[in-house]
């Protein structure tokens, strides 16, 4: 049975979604505030974290770093959930790394849809355990990252994005075709959080930053050899 963490101070809110995630199959657990939301999620390392905004203590975005900050959560799948709606609040928490961001006021089955979407594209895949290309080695099975045989911290999205543009090394992926595959959406918002999420896996991958290439106008590729 997965295992969703829910941080939100609205017991009414909380117990709405906590509800339909049990009725759902999923074993739920709770917290009210961002400070206990943080060492909760550290403590039991949930499948998926369901992260309010707006929170006593620490906000939903303070939540979130400390979380991408420490290896037992930066591997974790966030959805986060706010009362915010306007585009700009949206933006800064998918290029703040988010896998989704629900706005209030929500339906249930909207919500039910997007988890099983998250956790189906967390999911390690059955396929051969490693990909291999130049530097880079992919661990598809515990979705670890190595570059010149040393670990590299990728979130759950980045190891997606770099595997998908690496097993496809040479072909330009459009960004539309990107958006569809990695994030499940595809317009002008999640287009900006693709550009963040390249530059944030340039700046990881260091000296070579340079095997991603931009292709103006398209989307992105990543080189089939050392550029």
């Amino acid at each position: 049975m997965q295992r969703i963490l829910i941080i939100e101070d609205e017991p009414d809110i909380g117990e709405l979604i906590g509800f339909n995630l049990r009725r759902a199959g999923y074993e739920v657990l709770t917290s009210h505030d961002g400070i206990e939301g943080t060492e909760a999620a550290l403590r039991e390392r949930p499948d998926l974290i369901v992260l309010d905004i707006m929170l006593p203590g620490r906000d939903g975005y303070g939540v979130f770093r400390e979380l991408r900050r420490d290896p037992r959560g930066v591997s974790i799948p966030v959805i986060l959930l706010t009362a915010r709606a306007q585009t700009e609040d949206r933006i800064q928490g998918l290029e703040a790394g988010a896998d989704d961001y629900l706005t209030k006021p929500f339906s249930p089955k909207e919500l039910l849809l997007r988890v099983k979407a998250v956790l189906k594209r967390s999911e390690a895949p059955t396929a051969v355990a490693d990909f291999i290309l130049g530097p880079f080695r992919f661990d598809r099975n515990s979705l670890r990252f190595y570059v010149d045989g040393e670990p590299v911290e990728l979130t759950a999205t980045e190891f997606r994005l770099m595997l998908f543009l690496s097993e496809r090394a040479g072909q330009t992926q459009e960004r539309n075709d990107l958006l569809r595959t990695i994030w499940g959406y595809s317009d002008s918002t999640h287009s900006r959080t693709l550009d963040t999420h390249m530059k944030r896996l340039r700046q990881k991958l260091g000296d070579h930053g340079s095997w991603i290439e931009t292709v103006r106008g398209t989307g992105y590729r990543v080189m089939n050899s050392d550029p």
